[in-house]
């Protein structure tokens, strides 16, 4: 779904991407039906609550899901090549070349018994023509650039020997350090108190800027995507529920899980004492999704027609698409009488 006029091929195109589990109760469809689009110089923030598939999803595309339990189907495409047909040493030359991921968690991504400089060194050489020292030079380089004071001594020390925002900031430099084409970042800013996630969007932002990396960026807080991402995809329950440009969907929202996500974001100048928005119930599960619309079950303007499974479908504008049944015409209002209610 790439952008109204845009018309180089994607970066990345993911069609129709579908994860599922098999579990002794069940299959788990954990994703169900992806298609989204990554442009050349595009940020791109995926959303939505924990569960709704957004990391499993991404975990796919590095192909990294190893369970012999798992089913992935579908194409993803970078540059027109289909990562899934790759055999298992091209892959490889793609993952962490021309796609880099942040993990979630930093202390559990980098490998405790080795120095973080080890790391990072030992995946410049696995895909560069760099001899030790050469490597070595541009990993103390990678950590200066991404502001780790001291980067000749830290380049030395252990993982543990970090703060968890000095570890994320290990994480971006060994990712960057390819200058891969696109750059996948799981929840960067999660466990951050709020300075250090400040100054991480900034890194990113200076960093985008700087090697001219796409970015995907995965979070539950509309916040970060409100200030990095340029589009939007919000996920639930393993499918996307509506996409389109930040300014569209921040501005004229159109599915009833994307208010009550925006109205979950504690607002300056908010009325004191007046209750944030909450979602009530808990995202149905994925062994027996509902048939119908998934979020039905959690909606308060379910209706019938709600029972059939409603397509991804552009209703108000270009490039701005949504899965829901109700009338654009009367979306407006629902929103009105939910924020004053």
């Amino acid at each position: 779904m790439p952008p109204p006029g845009a018309d180089a091929e994607p970066l990345l195109e993911i069609r129709d991407l579908r994860v599922s589990f098999r579990t002794e109760a069940g299959l788990v469809r954990a994703v169900d039906g992806l298609t989204l689009s990554v442009d050349v110089d595009d940020v791109v923030g995926i959303v939505g609550e924990s569960g709704s598939g957004k990391t499993v999803s991404m975990m796919a595309v590095m192909r990294l899901i190893r369970d012999p339990n798992a089913i992935v189907e579908g194409e993803v495409l970078l540059r027109g090549r289909d990562l899934m047909a790759l055999p298992p040493n091209e892959m490889r030359q793609v993952r962490g070349g021309e796609i880099a991921m942040i993990f979630q968690d930093p202390m559990t991504a980098l490998t405790p018994v080795y120095t973080v400089g080890w790391q990072i060194v030992e995946q410049l050489r696995a895909h560069r023509d760099l001899s030790r020292r050469q490597a070595k030079a541009r990993a103390v380089e990678l950590l200066a650039e991404v502001g780790i004071p001291n980067p000749e001594r830290r380049f030395g020390q252990y993982p543990h020997e970090f703060s968890g925002g000095m570890r994320q900031r290990v994480m971006i430099a060994m990712a960057l350090s390819c200058s891969p084409s696109l750059l996948i970042a799981d929840e960067p800013t999660t466990a951050l108190d709020v300075t250090i996630q400040a100054q991480i969007i900034e890194l990113m932002k200076s960093l985008r800027r700087d090697h001219g990396s796409s970015i995907l960026i995965i979070t539950h807080d509309m916040g970060v995507v409100s200030d990095l991402a340029e589009r939007v995809v919000v996920m639930y329950a393993g499918g996307v529920v509506e996409v389109g440009p930040k300014a569209a969907v921040f501005r004229d929202p159109q599915h009833p899980y994307t208010w009550g996500l925006l109205g979950s974001i504690p607002r300056v100048g908010r009325t004191r004492g007046r209750r944030l928005t909450v979602i009530p119930g808990q995202p149905p599960s994925l062994l027996a999704p509902p048939a119908g619309c998934r979020f039905a079950p959690r909606c308060a303007y379910r209706f019938p027609k709600c029972d059939e499974r409603p397509e991804l479908v552009a209703k108000v504008g270009p490039g701005h698409l949504d899965a829901c049944h109700l009338d654009p015409a009367v979306r407006p209002e629902l929103r009105r009488e939910r924020r004053t209610a």
